[in-house]
């Protein structure tokens, strides 16, 4: 993982934040605009999209803790590393980095660090897209008996021994991977072209166990969602914008019935041709979206 996989435009640089050093891809020029991604993703699973959006905006794509280049800071399995303490993360980011108000696009686990931040830093965003996104209105339908198996992957992601069967080739790391890529992707050969760099990322020292982390840190949560006893959360009231792919399998489109209960201020649109990952799916639909979202914001 020495190397930066080149995407036109973009720069690397590493970022003193919250105690750990963050991988930072950047482009363009303009109004900020900050991408969280998520998981199995690092951040080039942005490489098609942030050409589109550099024209317009200073784009700023940081690995989260424990994922692609960005430090990995605890020895082992932790249940520290949870959408709080990566929030966290993020206003230190922004910190370091002298960003006192910009934008944020996220998608699953960033998805999840954006609704904390939003809870209690509103006031550094100039507003909030979406693509699918887990959020509380989904609660006890994720362990629903005809969903349940779809997110088997949560629980093997905690088990002591994942990482070691997962790590003891490429090859199995690469049939883990395509599998879940396009199992989650409208056409299931959406991301054989980038195949090979996401086992290089996985298979880096660190990043299978750094990804598993955050499904070990919310563990406790999981649970209590099944039992329809997740914690009460705020209503955000961030100018917000969803793009959500139709033929999600494992973030279904249909759950996106509650988000005015949880989002006051809140537009849904849905991405008819893509599936988990409308950013690398549909990158032009994204980029006009979020383009257009942003500059009806001012």
């Amino acid at each position: 993982m020495a190397d930066h996989l080149p995407v036109e435009g973009v720069t690397h640089s590493f970022v003193e934040a919250n105690g750990i050093r963050i991988h930072v891809a950047r482009a363009g020029a303009g109004e900020l605009l900050v991408l969280l991604h998520g998981w199995p993703e690092f951040w080039y699973v942005y490489s098609k999209l942030i050409p589109q959006l550099a024209p317009r905006f200073d784009v700023i794509v940081p690995d989260l803790r424990g994922f692609g280049q960005t430090d990995k800071p605890y020895d082992g399995p932790t249940d520290q590393m949870t959408p709080t303490v990566l929030a966290d993360d993020l206003e230190a980011l922004a910190d370091a980095l002298e960003l006192k108000r910009f934008g944020l696009v996220s998608h699953d686990v960033g998805a999840m660090v954006a609704q904390p931040f939003a809870y209690t830093r509103a006031d550094r965003l100039s507003g909030l897209f979406f693509f699918n996104c887990p959020y509380p209105g989904i609660g006890t339908r994720w362990m629903a008996p005809d969903h349940v198996r779809e997110i088997w992957y949560q629980t093997f992601h905690q088990q002591p021994w994942a990482v070691d069967l997962l790590g003891t080739s490429r090859e199995a790391c690469r049939i883990y991977f395509k599998g879940m890529l396009g199992h989650w992707a409208h056409d299931a050969g959406a991301f054989d072209d980038d195949l090979e760099h996401w086992v290089d990322n996985f298979m880096a020292p660190g990043n299978l166990q750094g990804g598993f982390n955050y499904y070990i840190s919310i563990a406790k949560l999981r649970l209590a969602i099944a039992r329809g006893e997740a914690p009460k959360v705020p209503v955000i009231d961030v100018p917000t914008q969803f793009l959500w792919g139709r033929h999600d399998p494992v973030i279904k489109a249909e759950w996106v019935d509650r988000i005015p209960d949880y989002f006051s201020n809140a537009t849904v649109e849905i991405a008819e041709d893509a599936g988990h990952f409308v950013h690398y799916e549909a990158p032009a639909l994204a980029a006009d979206r979020i383009t257009t979202f942003f500059d009806r914001l001012g």
